[in-house]
């Protein structure tokens, strides 16, 4: 396995203070608080990777299996249902909106219905029918938008505008903070999780990113609940690298994808903005992967080749095997970033099959 870029961030400097200033530390606790009461709230399973740890030589690779969030296969669950629930307490009979790449309108529509809600979810033309069944199981309103993701949120913006909607997107901007900080608070919480689940010392964290919220909730959780700061190594689809052209340029950089990429939920141009304020520092380096092993990876994780037990994971939960694997394949890359028998690595099983078609395609082919 190669990876297709590799870029080491100039501008590092890691800085608890700096990071809880853009996502604060009242929010990390007060979601943990919230959803850990939640009816059928458990901690996911940390797994080892223990086969694919022996091949690389490293101390432990641990994943962090989020196919068991709830029962919506997914760490959303943790976001977009928990920012529902602090802003319906603000107002009686609200109705709530979304634009979604799939597992995000998922969770808003499942807080809504948690809270008796009417919901209306935004989709492009790229988003999969079974996506959009799975979030009208829970009773939303499905609107399919003719464009990208992009379109989807404008269109979801001039009609909660138009209806007096309540926009809950994971998506910031300068004038549109605190809805996204509550999603990614909510994500804070694997971090506070791993916390208590291992006595290890995390030295590596891989972490995807879209518009970079679950990087940033996670980073959030690390400069809270960890004791030493990890390496943090910021993973992207090559076609939608938002994440390292920023970096790359310091500024936050809009990017043009000429072709989706198979990992449909980090096909992103532009990054969040509270996710840039953290992660423009935080981050160590980024790397960018090609969709082309992303159903060997998803197999590999089903048939037993990475660990002792079989793991359900789904096309975003693969990039960052897929780069940790190509990382230790290079032994320059590799030693610039520390990486070695002591290591424990962390990655994030961010989602299970929650597209079960796709989830099925994938698989089948990643066996052949």
């Amino acid at each position: 396995m190669k990876y297709s870029k590799f870029l080491l961030n100039k501008n590092y400097e890691f800085s608890r203070s700096s990071v809880l200033k853009h996502l604060p530390s009242n929010l990390l606790i007060n979601s943990y608080k919230s959803i850990s009461k939640w009816k059928g709230y458990s901690p996911t399973p940390l797994l080892k990777l223990d086969k694919l740890n022996k091949k690389l030589k490293l101390n432990n690779i641990f994943y962090k299996d989020e196919s068991k969030r709830f029962h919506l296969k997914s760490f959303k669950a943790l976001g977009g249902a928990y920012a529902v629930e602090k802003i319906a307490k603000r107002g009686k009979q609200i109705i709530v909106s979304s634009a979604t790449a799939g597992n995000h309108g998922r969770s808003v529509a499942w807080g809504a219905k948690r809270l008796n809600l009417k919901c209306k979810i935004f989709v492009s033309k790229y988003v999969s029918q079974t996506r959009v069944n799975e979030i009208k199981k829970f009773g939303a309103e499905v609107i399919r938008v003719n464009g990208n993701y992009e379109a989807s949120l404008k269109k979801c913006q001039i009609l909660s505008k138009k209806n007096n909607w309540k926009i809950i997107q994971d998506v910031s901007t300068k004038n549109y903070k605190y809805v996204p900080q509550l999603t990614m608070a909510g994500y804070s919480i694997l971090i506070k999780e791993i916390s208590r689940q291992t006595k290890q010392y995390i030295t590596h964290i891989f972490l995807q990113a879209g518009v970079g919220g679950l990087a940033a909730g996670i980073v959030a959780g690390v400069a809270k609940y960890f004791k030493k700061i990890p390496k943090i190594i910021i993973v992207e689809p090559d076609r939608a690298d938002c994440v390292l052209q920023s970096i790359k340029k310091n500024r936050l950089k809009k990017i043009r994808i000429k072709k989706e990429s198979i990992m449909g939920g980090m096909s992103c141009n532009e990054m969040s903005l509270v996710p840039w304020q953290i992660l423009r520092k935080a981050t160590n380096c980024c790397v960018s992967v090609s969709d082309k092993n992303v159903a060997r990876t998803i197999a590999s994780l089903k048939d037993k080749k990475f660990s002792k037990s079989s793991i359900v994971g789904g096309e975003c939960a693969t990039p960052g095997i897929i780069a940790l694997i190509s990382i230790s394949n290079n032994i320059k890359i590799k030693k610039l970033i520390n990486l070695d028998k002591k290591s424990n690595v962390l990655i994030i099983g961010c989602e299970g099959n929650a597209d079960v078609k796709l989830y099925k395609q994938l698989l089948s082919k990643g066996r052949k």
